[in-house]
């Protein structure tokens, strides 16, 4: 009798664990595939200790569950989840984390096409150069969209949107791309008191294999990010922020659009663009991101569902990564860093990540139905590769509701080994922080099963 008592209570508990992880309940979760190497997790420790990069110093925590609404109910079928939770998430994350942008298009919003070549790249894609006045204003911001789409393909063609960080003439070497005259981050090659000058041109161009993606039948369409909003703290004095901006006694709300709410912002006026060029198929447009601008595209994708294919490369704290293991990059950490990239409330939960009501993992699931993949690095730990797994994880439950495969796997799969049976695809490569040829193959496979018709 005894030992039946003892079954009984084991059963139990083991049920009510089980019930506690279905309902994202986790905490240092240990793996079979993919693990950081020791002799790396020992290195940065050394090097930032305050830092957390062991998977044993991850706190435990509770996730928020997607799939119940604020007032507790469950969220059972695919109409609650459109009409009333979806709607909700967003909104936590406009008033908690990125900030409120405006939603319309700019009423007297005009496109010009300054350049057009038919036979760019030796004949192999034709080239636009195409500038966007967000007011129809003179001497108010603007952004320059450079457009390559191959000629082989018929049109419309399948996009990939991305933004850029350098100017949109470091993507390529071909000299008849706009140089820049915008402010520049400092440091780079080609960048002499925050412009850039020739030396700069196709200094990224290991990131952007443009004519490796033209010959698998895509088009590429670039922006600098700091054509929307240079990207510094400047009280939100530059940039398309004072333009658009609605002050309160001459102040900013504390759920003020930051930074990546102005980038996610431009990247909807491109779209704006997108629906008014005949060779451009807008049902197809895939928008990519890199680092911050990884967390930018989520965000884009998020709150503009005309993007049919969301991608987040190396996004890490504040993209793709769950705030709440604390690893690698913090809140605390980045909101420090980049005072300017979320707005004011964000900062409130600066390692009180356990007191948000989100978290990524339900960014994630904003883009259900459509497809999204996700990638970390093997070296890139500041990004928590395990993070931004488990967030594709448990973003699956929302895609299951609806229908549709999320991410198919629960273990995080090997170095090089993507994930791509589900809508959502992810996969950690070798190397560090980057966007590399690699990343782009994967993109551009999930890309051709989604896209085709």
């Amino acid at each position: 009798m005894f030992s039946r008592k003892l079954l009984v209570m084991y059963l139990f508990v083991l049920a009510i664990f089980c019930f506690t992880n279905d309902n994202y309940a986790f905490g240092n979760e240990a793996n079979k595939n993919w693990k950081a190497s020791p002799d790396l997790v020992e290195k940065l420790t050394k090097g930032r200790s305050e830092t957390n990069y062991s998977e044993q110093r991850v706190p435990k925590y509770t996730l928020p569950n997607p799939l119940v609404l604020t007032d507790g109910a469950k969220v059972t079928d695919a109409q609650t989840w459109r009409t009333k939770r979806r709607p909700e998430i967003l909104e936590l994350f406009r008033k908690y984390v990125y900030g409120r942008a405006p939603i319309a298009r700019p009423e007297n919003m005009s496109f010009e096409v300054f350049d057009l070549e038919k036979k760019a790249l030796d004949g192999l894609a034709t080239r636009k150069q195409v500038t966007v006045n967000f007011t129809g204003k003179k001497d108010e911001p603007t952004m320059d969209i450079l457009i390559y789409l191959p000629n082989a393909s018929a049109k419309p063609v399948p996009v990939f949107v991305v933004l850029n960080f350098g100017g949109n003439h470091t993507i390529h070497s071909d000299p008849a791309i706009k140089l820049s005259e915008r402010w520049m981050r400092s440091g780079g090659e080609g960048v002499v008191k925050n412009r850039a000058d020739e030396k700069s041109r196709g200094r990224s161009s290991s990131r952007f294999n443009v004519e490796e993606i033209l010959k698998r039948g895509y088009g590429l369409a670039t922006i600098y990010y700091g054509d929307i909003d240079p990207d510094f703290h400047d009280g939100f004095k530059n940039g398309v922020h004072p333009v658009f901006d609605k002050l309160i006694d001459g102040k900013r709300a504390p759920d003020a659009w930051g930074s990546i709410g102005a980038w996610a912002w431009g990247l909807s006026r491109a779209m704006d663009y997108f629906e008014s060029d005949d060779n451009i198929d807008n049902k197809r447009v895939a928008v990519l991101g890199h680092s911050r601008l990884g967390k930018t595209a989520l965000w884009a994708g998020a709150r503009d569902e005309r993007f049919a294919f969301v991608i987040s490369n190396n996004s890490g704290c504040g993209g793709a990564a769950l705030s709440r293991r604390a690893y690698g990059e913090t809140v605390g950490r980045i909101n420090t860093s980049f005072p300017h990239w979320f707005c004011e409330n964000f900062k409130q939960y600066n390692g009180k990540e356990d007191e948000l009501p989100v978290d990524q993992h339900m960014l994630i699931a904003l883009m259900a139905p459509r497809p999204v993949y996700v990638t970390s690095a093997d070296g890139d730990l500041w990004a928590d590769p395990r993070g931004e797994f488990l967030a594709c994880r448990y973003a699956s439950g929302v895609y299951r509701l609806l229908g549709l495969k999320g991410l198919g796997v629960r273990e995080m799969p090997g170095l090089d080994q993507p994930v791509q049976k589900g809508t959502i695809g992810y996969h950690v490569r070798s190397g560090g922080h980057n966007l590399t040829e690699y990343d782009w193959q994967r993109f551009m496979d999930f890309a051709d099963v989604h896209f085709s018709d």
